[in-house]
C-alpha cells in the first residue's frame, strides 16, 4: 500500500490547512492538495494527502472513510497513479488526415 491517499467528497470551502489538521490527527501528514478548477480556481471537491508512512495511511482510511466534513460524506482510499492516454494529436501520423504528404 502506498502512503498518499486520494480524498473525495470535499466541501467546496474546504482549505488544505483544514484537511492537514483533519489528517494530522492519524499521524504525521507530509503533504496535502486540494485540486482546483484553473480557470475559476475554485476546489473540485477533491484532493491528495500524502501521509508519512503507510501504516500512518491506513490509519487516516479506517478512521476517516465515510465520515461527514461541511455536511459532505467523505471518501478516503489509496490514490491510484494518474493514467495518461496515449496517441498524440488525435489527427493520425502527420497531423494532416494521416495521408502522404508531397511537397508538390
Amino acid at each position: 500500500m502506498g502512503s498518499k491517499l486520494y480524498v473525495g467528497g470535499l466541501p467546496y470551502a474546504a482549505t488544505e490547512q483544514q484537511l492537514n489538521d483533519t489528517f494530522g490527527a492519524h499521524g504525521a501528514v507530509a503533504s496535502v492538495k486540494i485540486i482546483v478548477d484553473k480557470f475559476t480556481g475554485q476546489s473540485r471537491g477533491f484532493g491528495f494527502v500524502e501521509m508519512s508512512s503507510d501504516a500512518e495511511a491506513q490509519a487516516a482510511i479506517t478512521a476517516l472513510h465515510g465520515t461527514e466534513m461541511g455536511g459532505r460524506t467523505l471518501t478516503v482510499n489509496e490514490a491510484k497513479p494518474m493514467e495518461r492516454s496515449g496517441g498524440g494529436g488525435g489527427f493520425g501520423g502527420d497531423g494532416f488526415g494521416g495521408g502522404k504528404r508531397d511537397r508538390w
